[in-house]
């Protein structure tokens, strides 16, 4: 197995960056890695459409199964690429408040399979995608705009 993860301290509130955070139809507004993203429940079973596009890399699109919906909290998801086996990941989003107006936001992914070692530049862009990501929602929870 192998993983990537990656933290921010943001200041604003979890409710604000949770509100970003399953504002799917906004991503293609400000994520520079999920591009676009459609969830069209935010429930356990769900699946969601997703437009990845790391740095330096081929965008895909992927389907994966939302497993977590914790408010404020965490957010989390399964996919497989082809068959379950080959290439697995489990995505997850937490947002541990340090008080009242300030998060930690986490952004982590394991990967299991037959195939992981075969995509291992790849998922050394990904980790480059979550940073600018969780720049990206930095960045956005923090400005003075009302969401």
């Amino acid at each position: 197995m192998t993983e990537i993860r990656t933290q921010i301290d943001i200041a604003a509130p979890a409710e604000r960056v949770w509100k970003i955070l399953t504002n799917f139809a906004a991503y293609q507004d400000w994520n520079p890695f999920m591009r676009n993203a459609t969830c069209p429940a935010l429930k356990h079973g769900t699946i969601l459409e997703i437009a990845m596009l790391p740095p330096d890399a081929e965008g895909w699109t992927f389907h994966p199964v939302l497993i977590t919906v914790q408010p404020e909290r965490e957010l989390a998801w399964r996919g497989h690429f082809i068959l379950p086996g080959l290439f697995d990941s489990m995505h997850s989003f937490a947002i541990d408040p340090l008080d009242a107006h300030h998060v930690r936001f986490v952004q982590s992914e394991k990967y299991s399979g037959l195939l992981v070692r075969l995509f291992r530049d790849q998922l050394t862009r990904n980790r480059a995608g979550f940073e600018e990501m969780n720049r990206a929602l930095k960045s956005r929870a923090e400005s003075s705009l009302i969401l």
